[in-house]
């Protein structure tokens, strides 16, 4: 460090020209940003870095994403290891319907585990960039955020003592339970939520992949999927009831609701494995408006929530990083505030498109088991449509690989 941090009482405390709150994938995208042009900064992050580099976390990263992570400098690893996705495959009252997007668009998917990506951004950003990092602190308070020069406290772990540095800007990326989305009062902000009122049980099998694409199962008993994430571990999705405990679903029983709700005709079984993660996830979304308060930015989970159905919530945390980052940048060393003028909105363009896409797959993921005969045979439709219609098929492509959006 270049200077000793103040602690709260003690006397002017250290400044920063960014504080990053979280160290996730916006955060630490926004970290790199920054220390590529020169701007000094500081990220924040209530876990250690043992933990935030094996956090398991599903990975499906769009193209362009993949691009915007390459002209920053940071794609060079996920390059070399990601695997790439061009077609996914439909399984419903038995039987099987490819889907070859990439032929069709001739954009495909790339396949990284969030934490692999987590850990390049950390040693880029750390050791690389010399970026400056506190992991393991508690107790994160923001203060001042619509003043001139907003602060951020929190407790040292090695000292037990508040520290306190101020900033010209927060960055908020600390994801859905953190601080700075929490600091902001009821009459600064505009929530929308919503409730899809079904849980999926997140899997991750040590087995490998059954399939050479991935596959979504629509069944009477519930959605399926089946996701490989490595030649040895496999991604499962099981629909269940919100709120489930993962305890009511042994090995046994996942096993053989798997081959229920996957099987079609001529599909190849499944390779069963032991079975190393089991969550359920209460699918929601949220919208925080705007995405700006002041001299307070949120980013990701801080500002949005897509449930996993569409696989966009990585994108949009990367897609809100790349238009801080550069507009943090053009403000700092250009004096040009109109890309973070132009942020929020820039961002909720796109937030709300794919927030919109989650749920018309929702509902054709989920309809077949919602006991609803009305349901049922709209979600039958909407899938036969997909299949019949060129129309549909190439809206459908675009929207699933983030092709040609707004925002």
């Amino acid at each position: 460090m270049s200077a000793p941090f103040a602690r709260a009482g003690s006397g002017a405390p250290r400044g920063f020209s960014v504080v990053v709150v979280g160290a996730g994938p916006a955060g630490l995208t926004v970290g790199n940003i920054l220390r590529a042009a020169g701007v000094d900064c500081l990220v924040l992050e209530t876990e250690t870095r043992e933990l935030v580099e094996r956090r398991p976390r599903p990975g499906v990263v769009e193209e362009w994403a993949v691009r915007g992570l390459e002209r920053q400098g940071l794609a060079r690893t996920l390059l070399e290891r990601a695997q790439t996705h061009t077609e996914c495959e439909f399984r419903f009252a038995g039987e099987r319907y490819r889907f070859a997007y990439t032929a069709l668009t001739g954009h495909h998917h790339f396949i990284c585990p969030q934490q692999s990506l987590v850990t390049d951004l950390v040693r880029e950003y750390a050791d690389v960039r010399g970026g400056e990092i506190r992991f393991g602190v508690r107790d994160v308070r923001l203060h001042g955020a619509g003043s001139g020069r907003p602060s951020v406290s929190y407790v040292c772990p090695g000292t037990g003592e508040r520290r306190v540095v101020t900033a010209d800007f927060v960055a908020g990326c600390d994801g859905a339970r953190g601080v700075t989305r929490a600091s902001l009062s009821p009459e600064r902000v505009r929530l929308a939520r919503h409730d899809y009122g079904v849980g999926w049980l997140a899997l991750l099998a040590e087995a490998p992949p059954s399939s050479d694409c991935v596959v979504f199962g629509m069944h009477p008993r519930g959605f399926a999927g089946d996701m490989a994430r490595s030649p040895e571990v496999t991604r499962y999705y099981l629909q269940c009831r919100p709120g489930d405990d993962p305890a009511n679903w042994p090995h046994e029983r996942v096993w053989a609701e798997l081959r229920e709700r996957l099987g079609a005709a001529g599909a190849p079984p499944l390779k069963e494995g032991r079975l190393i993660e089991k969550r359920v996830l209460d699918m929601h979304g949220y919208v925080v408006e705007p995405m700006s308060f002041g001299r307070l930015f949120l980013a990701g989970d801080a500002a949005h929530l897509t449930a996993p159905i569409a696989a966009k919530g990585l994108n949009l945390a990367l897609h809100d990083a790349f238009l801080l980052g550069d507009g943090l940048v053009a403000s700092l060393t250009r004096g040009d505030g109109s890309g973070l003028t132009g942020y929020s909105d820039a961002c909720l363009a796109r937030v709300w498109d794919y927030q919109e896409f989650s749920q018309w797959l929702a509902e054709m993921y989920h309809g077949t088991a919602s006991g609803d005969p009305y349901r049922a045979g709209a979600a039958l439709a909407r899938l036969r449509r997909l299949l019949d219609s060129p129309v549909a098929v190439a809206e459908f492509a675009e929207r699933y690989l983030g092709v040609r959006t707004t925002g």
